[in-house]
């Protein structure tokens, strides 16, 4: 049976072990830029087998949040090349997460303070992050988007796709297409989300038409063997909710297994909370997605998401439920938390406060065990 300790083949991708980093944001990017300390942050966490890094705007249109990072400017390009660097030099593999937020934004973070956009004009129940007139962090609620034309969804495919490329550019080993947590294109699959007349909405099949849009361009572009994408079948993050996510998901794992993936990235139950949380008439069945994902010809690792504990973790892979298992908030505070785990060692305790936005403190200046 396989351990969490041991090598995997993602794809392209071989990595030491099967702890993945998964995408954690920050806020430390003024102007859409990683700054040098961003390079260190990920340097420190390169014993994980896969580090997965914060979601990236893949253009203006698709920021949500004040201060997080973009892959669309060549400026941006350069601090993320720091990034690729340090950790090719720790002996790490790094993926970015491509994003394109969709309604989760505000206006004053659009360009020209333009309304979000969205499979339809419904605003989210939510809150975002943005600096105030005196230049101080605040969450506000997200502004109301517009309606996406027709003609405007070729646009944004292509955006995705040569953020795939500059990626590979940057010196990433892959990419994660960020499909969920009620982002862009958790909105089109969610009916909740979606209330298109047009081939975009209305059926299971029209509402997954975005989704395998982007995904076969990103992998005409870099290959499916570096490709991944997260998915998040029941959480209720961003105000995201369907009614029956089980055949929703069903379809897009078969969308999906035709790609050649390097892996799927699955949430199981509320994003940071409940892992047993569903939403419809039953509890979601995870054995049965991955099996549908390879039962259609779903090639590439599996990884399992939210809450994971050593034991949790150790279980999953030695039973097959999953090929590798993503940690988030235990690598903020434990740069070196592979080794922690393999060591049964303590867990340093993390500073909420510093958790969003910010310098050093809270960011690189965690110890290791040494």
């Amino acid at each position: 049976m396989p351990t969490l300790f041991d090598p995997l083949t993602a794809g392209a991708l071989s990595l030491a072990n099967r702890v993945v980093m998964a995408p954690l944001t920050r806020n430390r990017s003024p102007n859409a830029i990683p700054p040098p300390r961003t390079a260190l942050y990920y340097a420190q966490r390169a014993t994980a087998g896969l580090l997965v890094t914060e979601a990236t705007a893949i253009t203006h249109q698709g920021q949500g949040y004040a201060d997080v990072p973009g892959l669309y400017a060549p400026e941006q390009l350069e601090g993320w090349r720091r990034v690729t660097d340090a950790v090719h030099a720790e002996g790490g593999r790094i993926v970015v997460q491509l994003w394109h937020v969709g309604r989760i934004s505000h206006t004053s973070l659009q360009p020209d303070g333009q309304a979000p956009v969205a499979p339809s004009a419904i605003a989210a129940k939510g809150k975002t992050f943005i600096h105030d007139a005196d230049g101080n962090g605040a969450f506000v609620d997200t502004s109301t988007p517009r309606a996406l034309e027709l003609n405007e969804l070729p646009g944004i495919v292509e955006d995705y796709r040569r953020a795939a490329r500059a990626a590979i550019d940057a010196g990433f080993d892959g990419v994660e297409v960020h499909a969920a947590n009620g982002y862009l294109i958790d909105q089109f699959l969610r009916s909740g989300s979606n209330t298109r007349s047009d081939a975009y909405g209305g059926s299971i099949e029209n509402r997954a038409r975005f989704l395998g849009d982007v995904m076969r361009a990103v992998v005409e572009e870099i290959g499916g063997d570096r490709t991944g994408i997260r998915i998040s079948p029941v959480t209720p993050a961003n105000d995201a909710h369907d009614p029956d996510p089980q055949p929703l998901f069903a379809h897009v794992v078969e969308v999906l297994a035709p790609l050649g993936l390097a892996f799927v990235h699955v949430i199981e139950g509320a994003t940071g909370g409940e892992r047993d949380y569903t939403q419809g008439d039953a509890p979601f069945d995870y054995a049965a997605l991955k099996a549908a994902y390879a039962g259609a010809g779903g090639r590439g690792a599996w990884i399992v998401n939210n809450d994971y504990d050593k034991a949790d973790a150790e279980a999953a892979v030695a039973s097959g439920h999953a090929d590798a298992v993503a940690f988030g908030r235990p690598f903020i505070a434990n740069p070196d938390l592979v080794r922690r785990l393999r060591e049964d060692a303590p867990f340093n305790t993390p500073d909420q406060a510093t958790f969003y936005g910010g310098g050093d403190a809270g960011y690189t200046d965690y110890p290791t065990l040494d």
